[in-house]
């Protein structure tokens, strides 16, 4: 540079010295807006945020699947709008955008809002005339670009008016009820709102469209905003926890609390004690186009009075508030000519510079231009810091979406953005995304959107909704289990019946005299257990185990019932060599979780194979648990058993005493009786299975089928076009993948929706946000449907035992075992509650198995020599 260069650019750095802004500083300015954005989420604190991060209940970004014709209209500047969106579902992301511009008059800006609304309604109306479009019903999404508080996409209530509008009657109502009434005057068209929207976030859906990495939206023109999609657990001003929402942080009034006084130099304050809202939008007075030509009047003004300007000499365009505009300063920034630009600027104005003035007055353009860009930069790098932290990423790739003259219009100012944004956030990939139709068309996306989640949404109920079984559907089921009961209790029904009611010769339970050593085998799974249980009587009561886990080949459970028990007892010797006590002579029980024919407590036949090809087996002992009176499993399979007074087992010799009775309830149905409530879904199930047509019942309730059925309905729907873009994986189409446990870990409270991709992306299912939330929904809703089920079965069996008893209210506690009913987050919540709804006479208490049918088989074993011991005496 010349010496008169150097001489000014040396005098305007000292004179401005408070605008240059390090990287540290920008930093500290990132962590501040960090800190405001947490403020302004949370429901306590959002009162007296300055930043009040308004949820906008855009929920989704588009996924190329919108399709139609949209209408739009666009509120917030100089000139009205009014738009009509066709958007093609084409797979090339297209879309045509036709839009009408009409002034937006003093008298209406300045008005009432009655003729705001009116003069909104008058032109959408002649709009739609132009284009031929009064016969159709369409769907509007409306711009409006100030601040609102919304409860619901289509209601916002306005919180303040910005840029210059001054409108009265509107402010702290809602705007999209005002334009109603006025659309409803024109009886010649039919539009219905669908969507308010931001014109920040009708900018990133815009984007959004052409690039779904698009998760944030910016503007930086007359005014600033920025948008972004937060994680609906953060948003504690909404409620639900599931999926994502774009916040409108209206970032603007940033540091009307103080928070940037510091950073405010003696022309921030100035300027913004001579605007229309003094205290309010500081950040914004500090960035956007409507206030920086002002910012460089006023700091040439003083240099001027201080003799470093002009020869001293103080014009009257000086002294005019607005003389200087933004696209004067874009001008005198630009490379080649903007010496040139600045000394015609400067001379329009009748300041008569010098080369070494134009210099200085370019210098301060740019120190100007390019504090607004960093401090934009900064609250835009906090935004992206915390999309990052929200996904739990080390580096992270996104797009951010931006409008807005300032950004498009300015020489240098995009480039300044780009390279401060990358230097503040090196850990993410940003791609800048300038809009193209503008909010409008935004404004059409969203409502775009909105118009398929809620054809979506139809269809997904379609499928989901057999699944909700009402309570008087329930009711059903618990009487008809009642029935099934009764018919397999009595002689001439049993044969016919399909529910069992195997009688197992178990007719004591502990009493706490009970003592010794005593073998538990346990055989029901893949794996086979062999326990040694020490149990001590008396005061200092308590059960001791030891075991070992021995795995079943699969050649042994598809092979003869002589290999079978061949191999249970060597599992034993090896045991017994094991713990040391090889020879010893131990009363034994076996636990055979498969449906028998019990003679007696020490004789029985299986009745069912459950998909092992066994011959006849003969064993000690059915257990489920019958410690308490009722006892339940539901785990792979599921079953309950209760203590049944002898005189109603006809099928058993004797009137006298109790005998625990083995439901075998999981062929429930198998009759037909339950084929009203069974959906396309269980039918593919059941078709696909080892059984087709048995065990109905606990292929609607047991953990062996509920991950399958989940399966069943994923693929439906993805062939519907509702989830997973259509595209049906290889992995889900291998019968099994979708194992139970994973519903568990799915429909966890804890796991948030970017842990349930993860789990997603595991079983080869790459899923978006939305697939998420309709796969937890699917999961919750099968889930569900088998723990009312269940507690449907349950009710039937306790209201039998009242009627029993011959009580009006029966007290009694159940115990209950089964890794579905432990580790589903929320199963026994619903099964509990099912049971109070339908056996509301009785109160249960639902106890825990503790290392379940094992203990059991060993204390029935107890009981059985206790009770041998008494007979002998």
């Amino acid at each position: 540079t010349e010496p008169s260069e150097k001489m000014a650019s040396f005098w305007v750095d000292r004179y401005l010295y408070p605008l240059r802004l390090c990287d540290d500083a920008l930093r500290d300015v990132m962590a501040r807006f960090q800190a405001e954005m947490v403020k302004g989420l949370g429901r306590d604190t959002n009162p007296t945020a300055a930043v009040k991060m308004l949820p906008s209940f855009v929920r989704s970004l588009p996924d190329g699947s919108e399709k139609g014709d949209f209408l739009a209209v666009d509120l917030g500047g100089s000139q009205f709008r009014a738009h009509q969106v066709k958007v093609f579902a084409d797979g090339k992301q297209s879309s045509q955008l036709e839009s009408k511009v009409y002034p937006t008059p003093k008298e209406v800006t300045e008005g009432n809002g009655a003729e705001l609304f009116d003069y909104i309604a008058d032109c959408l109306s002649d709009f739609m005339e132009t284009k031929n479009l009064k016969h159709k019903k369409l769907p509007l999404g409306f711009t409006f670009s100030f601040p609102c508080k919304q409860t619901k996409l289509e209601e916002g209530v306005l919180l303040a008016w910005t840029k210059h509008f001054k409108v009265r009657g509107v402010q702290d109502t809602d705007v999209v009820s005002s334009l109603r009434r006025a659309l409803q005057k024109h009886k010649d068209i039919d539009v219905d709102v669908l969507a308010l929207v931001n014109d920040t976030v009708g900018t990133m859906m815009t984007c959004g469209y052409d690039d779904q990495r698009c998760e944030v939206g910016l503007i930086i023109g007359t005014g600033t905003n920025a948008c972004y999609m937060e994680e609906m657990r953060h948003i504690s001003l909404v409620e639900g926890d599931e999926g994502r929402m774009c916040i409108n942080t209206e970032w603007g009034a940033f540091g009307d609390d103080g928070a940037l006084d510091d950073l405010r130099t003696e022309f921030d304050r100035e300027l913004d004690l001579g605007s229309l809202n003094p205290g309010k939008q500081l950040f914004e007075k500090m960035i956007s186009s409507l206030y920086l030509g002002e910012l460089v009047r006023l700091i040439l003004l003083k240099m001027t009075k201080e003799g470093l300007l002009f020869n001293g000499k103080v014009s009257t365009s000086l002294l005019t508030k607005g003389k200087i505009e933004m696209k004067h300063v874009s001008a005198m920034e630009k490379d080649k000519e903007g010496l040139s630009n600045t000394k015609e600027i400067l001379t329009d104005l009748n300041l008569f510079p010098s080369e070494e003035d134009c210099v200085a007055v370019q210098h301060v353009c740019t120190i100007v231009s390019f504090r607004s860009a960093n401090l934009c930069a900064a609250a835009l790098a906090a935004i992206l810091t915390r999309l990052r932290e929200n996904k739990k990423l080390l580096r992270m790739r996104t797009t951010v979406g931006i409008d807005g003259g300032l950004y498009k219009t300015h020489p240098k100012y995009a480039g300044r953005l780009h390279k401060a944004v990358r230097r503040l956030v090196p850990t993410c990939d940003v791609r800048f995304v300038l809009s193209a139709g503008g909010s409008g068309r935004g404004a059409a996306l969203v409502t775009a959107v909105a118009h398929r989640l809620a054809a979506q949404r139809r269809r997904l109920h379609a499928a989901l909704s057999p699944f909700l079984l009402p309570l008087a559907v329930l009711r059903d089921v618990r009487d008809s289990m009642r029935a099934e009961l009764e018919y397999g209790l009595k002689r001439e029904t049993q044969g016919k019946a399909t529910v069992k009611m195997l009688p197992t010769y178990v007719c004591g339970t502990p009493d706490g005299t009970e003592k010794g050593k005593f073998l538990a085998l346990d055989l029901g799974g893949t794996n086979f257990r062999v326990l040694l249980v020490k149990i001590k009587s008396g005061r200092r009561r308590s059960v001791q185990m030891y075991n070992k886990i021995f795995a079943i080949p699969l050649e042994i459970m598809q092979g003869t019932g002589e290999e079978l028990f061949d191999h249970i007892v060597q599992c034993i010797a090896d045991f017994l060599e094991y713990m040391g006590i090889k020879g010893a002579r131990l009363p034994l029980g076996f636990t055979f979780s498969f449906p028998c024919r019990q003679a007696s407590i020490d004789k029985v036949r299986t009745a069912a194979q459950n998909g092992f090809r066994w011959q006849l087996c003969v064993c000690l002992v059915k257990s489920y648990h019958p410690v308490l009176v009722i006892s339940f499993l539901l785990g792979t399979g599921s079953n309950v058993c209760y203590m049944e007074d002898m005189k109603n087992i006809e099928i058993v010799e004797g009137n006298e005493g109790k005998m625990c009775i083995n439901t075998e309830w999981g062929a429930f149905g198998d009759n037909g009786c339950i084929d009203h409530i069974r959906t396309k879904y269980d039918r593919e199930v059941d078709e696909g299975s080892l059984n087709p047509g048995k065990q109905r019942y606990e292929k609607m309730t047991s953990g062996m089928y509920l991950g399958e059925i989940v399966r069943q309905i994923l693929i439906d729907l993805t062939k519907q076009g509702l989830l997973f873009r259509g595209q049906i994986s290889e992995s889900l189409r291998k019968r099994g993948i979708f194992e139970t446990k994973f519903l568990s870990q799915i429909e966890s409270d804890r796991l948030a929706l970017l842990q349930v991709r993860r789990v997603l992306r595991q079983l080869g299912l790459d899923s978006t946000c939305d697939d998420s939330i309709i796969v937890k929904e699917v999961c919750g809703v099968v889930s569900t449907r088998a723990a009312r089920l269940c507690g449907a079965g349950l009710a039937a069996v306790l209201e039998k035992k009242r009627e029993n008893r011959g009580v009006e209210r029966l007290q009694i506690t159940v115990g209950v075992d089964g890794t579905l009913y432990k580790l589903h987050p929320h199963f026994s919540r619903v099964l509990q509650e099912t049971v109070k709804e339908l056996a509301p006479q009785c109160d249960v208490t639902f106890m825990l198995s503790e290392d379940g049918s094992g203990k059991g088989a060993a204390l029935i074993t107890a009981v059985a020599k206790r009770l041998h011991n008494v007979g002998q005496k």
